[in-house]
């Protein structure tokens, strides 16, 4: 067991060099993530969940829809996040009942974006935009997709100072986790931006980031 985390370290900064890209889409598996955001301890509803209406700030990370000097338009019934995100990278929710809500199926709970049709509409939930601010810069993440049918997301990564790092497609979209790894390892992920396309829209579950302490 030892052997086989020590050849996924090995193999994970080679991952995001061969991909040829500032973000590799990667085995979430092969990413040794000490953090976890579950949202099982944060209130939650059943059917269209708990309405959050603001930014949603948990331990090690920040949640809402966009990014300060971030724009929403609607494609189809889908949020689409377009314009450049201003320094210092800064968390905003969407409108009311545009945002996020929390819900509980099967014993999880995940979260859901809310689309321009708004809460609790079911042709709105799951079609909106999340997005993510870490407390601490990373290198890597991973999360769980929640209700994928076969669509497609976009992840678009960002710096502390609001710089755009590049986009990472996901598709097609399923039941299934994700994890993603920065070029050459490089610490400087602030924060993330997932939109999507699916038939059935997506919601999050489970995020992991953070680094394993330095031993030496």
């Amino acid at each position: 067991m030892i052997r086989m985390a020590a050849l996924f370290l090995f193999l994970a900064p080679l991952a995001a060099l061969a991909c040829g890209q500032p973000v590799c889409l990667v085995d979430p598996e092969s990413l040794s993530l000490t953090e976890v955001i579950t949202f099982d301890d944060v209130r939650s509803g059943a059917g269209p969940g708990y309405n959050v209406d603001e930014v949603l700030a948990l331990k090690g990370a920040r949640f809402g829809e966009r990014f300060a000097g971030q724009s929403v338009a609607m494609r189809g019934s889908h949020d689409e996040i377009s314009g450049e995100a201003i320094a210092p990278l800064t968390m905003l929710p969407g409108a009311a009942g545009q945002n996020l809500s929390l819900v509980h199926f099967s014993g999880n709970t995940f979260l859901n974006g809310y689309g321009g049709a708004g809460f609790p509409k079911r042709d709105a939930q799951g079609e909106g935009a999340i997005a993510v601010l870490f407390d601490e810069d990373q290198s890597a993440f991973a999360f769980d997709l929640r209700g994928g049918e076969q669509g497609a997301a976009l992840v678009l990564v960002f710096r502390r100072d609001g710089t755009f790092i590049g986009p990472v497609q996901v598709q097609p979209t399923g039941e299934f986790a994700v994890g993603f790894l920065r070029e050459e390892g490089r610490a400087d992920i602030a924060g993330f931006v997932v939109t999507n396309t699916d038939p059935q829209g997506l919601a999050m579950d489970t995020l992991r980031f953070g680094k394993p302490p330095n031993l030496s």
